[in-house]
């Protein structure tokens, strides 16, 4: 057989890199022809390479991962990679595509490869009705939190989100920690939640939320507990087992 040819769809550099070498480790004969950071370049490499498998994040800069699919119609098996379970995963599973949830693991993605392996020589599925029922769940692209305001001393900082190493609740305030000084606010975890891009910011801990740009590598500590490493701070944060899982592939 051939090499498969395959491209990936990905607005996060990083997050396509991992992609990439986990693919590497567990389909070593796949061939990825192009690698996509928009809709728009995906929609090229499509035409461009004719992919036999699509990987695409569905929510992207131009185009979006449904729109791509639609226009690959029964060119390619599609593979969804998405950061949110609310985008009807039941309908995935049942379907003759499937999907990847981030953040990717290398055990899940050997289940996508092995489903893709045995239908890779078969036409792909007609995705028309399960695209439309997709789009119909699909939540309206949201703003998140860009800034924020901060004490520091006697002085009220405006923080820009990618400045932040992490958060980490501290009695009734919550500490902002960026690469050289920490400041205060009077928001807790819970509801930065809320506003903070979860494809960028990780809850680690009950009281931590790091922004995974600022993550430089994983350790166990004497005990066996997973603990972060961060490019510019020499502290190391706790992660609980609850959140371990995001961690496997480090």
């Amino acid at each position: 057989m051939s090499r498969v040819k395959a491209v990936i769809a990905e607005d996060e550099a990083n997050l396509r890199e991992e992609l990439r070498e986990t693919l590497a480790a567990v389909w070593p004969e796949l061939e990825i022809v192009a690698e996509a950071a928009d809709g728009d370049a995906a929609l090229q490499a499509l035409d461009q390479h004719a992919p036999r498998v699509l990987f695409l994040d569905i929510q992207m800069p131009g185009a979006d991962g449904l729109e791509i699919a639609r226009r690959a119609g029964a060119r390619a098996h599609v593979v969804f990679v998405t950061a949110y379970d609310r985008y009807a995963i039941a309908a995935f599973e049942a379907g003759a595509i499937d999907y990847v949830l981030k953040p990717i693991t290398a055990s899940r993605l050997e289940q996508t490869v092995n489903r893709l392996k045995a239908r890779v020589g078969e036409a792909p599925a007609d995705l028309a009705s399960l695209l439309t029922l997709l789009h119909s769940h699909l939540e309206p692209k949201r703003e998140y939190m860009r800034y924020i305001t901060a004490l520091h001393g006697d002085e009220i900082r405006l923080i820009t989100v990618d400045e932040i190493c992490y958060f980490h609740a501290d009695n009734k305030y919550t500490r902002v920690v960026t690469a050289d000084r920490e400041s205060l606010i009077r928001r807790g975890i819970g509801d930065l939640l809320q506003n903070v891009d979860p494809a960028h910011f990780w809850q680690i801990h009950r009281s931590t939320i790091v922004n995974i740009n600022a993550v430089s590598g994983v350790a166990r500590d004497f005990r066996g507990y997973l603990q972060v490493r961060l490019k510019a701070r020499k502290e190391t944060l706790a992660v609980s087992e609850r959140f371990a899982h995001r961690f496997r592939q480090m």
